[in-house]
């Protein structure tokens, strides 16, 4: 007797997702637009919405994207261009963005090519989002021309940057990175400094994150020593091996000024390696206020915007979702002081007794 030939099961179609939810397919097809539950009101009510993204999961329905990209000319695609992925920064920004994008049916893609004009020439998205591309004229000139091809945009920055056509997230560190300087100096003097090693060569005719350090020493009338200036480079290891070089000196300072979280991090880490203790033996402050300075034994003291991450993510999904013709904006993030235990000698004495 011959075998039964198996078919493969029929794949889930709209219409399937629509009865097993009871409600039309043209209200599946709104959901999986990515417009329920607009910001604006309109559109399917949550709890519909909520029942065919179930119904869908039930029936393992993917919508497909091609069609709908051609029906709607939107890809439901979002990029992202990150400068260095194993930063905490970078990892927060990430994973907000994918939250936020699963909630309207879109799909993040992160650009690991280091040319972001090229990559984002080659793949269709309905957003961009770039961070640390620079803003020197090749630069800009790139976004233009991103622009005019009908690239929708949302550029991270920390300088001053009009919406040419393209969303802005201004976040200026500096002010930030001077209250960090203002706190360490509270309670010490030898304060020692681990930055880019790009900052401390621009320090002399540009503000980097590093110049905040040099004024406040200055300003303080301290002396800023050369030795106490270790630099990194984009990796975590880059700044575990120079936050131990730095505290492995028989003068080293009783403080450090780290211009990011993850090599304020390595130092905490390295000091542990060295025996030492945060911040009875040396305090540690970092900049980014990056959900990681909450995970890190002791908690570190860090500089930066309140609630950036969800913030930022509901402008680059916005972005995505908004009319061709909804204007460019500038949203803006300043930057506060977030005390952890990294420099809170009352409280670690407390903990000690």
């Amino acid at each position: 007797m011959a075998e039964r030939r198996q078919h493969p099961p029929r794949r889930p179609t709209l219409r399937m997702v629509a009865e097993r939810a009871g409600v039309s397919t043209a209200t599946v097809s709104y959901v999986f637009s990515g417009r329920a539950g607009s910001a604006s009101g309109a559109g399917v009510a949550e709890a519909t919405a909520a029942k065919v993204l179930a119904a869908a999961d039930e029936l393992n329905y993917r919508p497909n994207s091609a069609a709908r990209a051609i029906r709607t000319g939107r890809s439901g695609m979002v990029q992202l261009s990150l400068h260095m992925l194993s930063d905490p920064w970078s990892l927060a920004v990430a994973d907000a963005v994918n939250v936020e994008a699963n909630k309207h049916g879109l799909t993040t893609l992160i650009l690991a090519d280091g040319d972001w004009h090229a990559a984002l020439d080659r793949v269709e998205s309905d957003v961009a989002y770039l961070d640390g591309i620079g803003l020197d004229e090749d630069a800009v000139g790139k976004l233009g021309d991103l622009v005019r091809r009908g690239q929708r945009l949302v550029v991270f920055t920390e300088r001053p940057l009009d919406p040419d056509g393209f969303d802005v997230v201004r976040s200026d560190a500096i002010p930030g990175c001077e209250i960090a300087m203002d706190h360490l100096l509270e309670r010490h003097t030898r304060i020692g400094a681990l930055t880019a090693e790009g900052a401390v060569r621009l320090a002399p005719t540009q503000v980097t994150r590093y110049t905040p350090y040099l004024e406040r020493m200055a300003a303080s009338g301290l002396d800023v020593d050369p030795a106490w200036t270790a630099t990194y480079g984009d990796s975590q290891s880059s700044a575990f091996e120079a936050a131990v070089g730095l505290l492995s000196r028989e003068d080293r300072p009783e403080a450090i000024y780290a211009t990011t979280d993850f090599a304020a991090i390595a130092a905490i880490n390295a000091a542990h390696m060295l025996g030492l203790r945060v911040p009875h033996d040396v305090a540690v402050v970092g900049v980014g206020n990056t959900p990681d300075a909450q995970r890190v034994a002791p908690t570190l003291t860090t500089v930066g915007p309140t609630d950036f991450f969800d913030s930022q993510a509901r402008i680059i999904i916005d972005r995505a979702l908004a009319p061709d013709d909804s204007p460019p904006r500038v949203h803006e993030f300043p930057w506060s002081l977030f005390p952890g235990a990294s420099t809170d000698l009352d409280s670690a004495a407390s903990r000690i007794r």
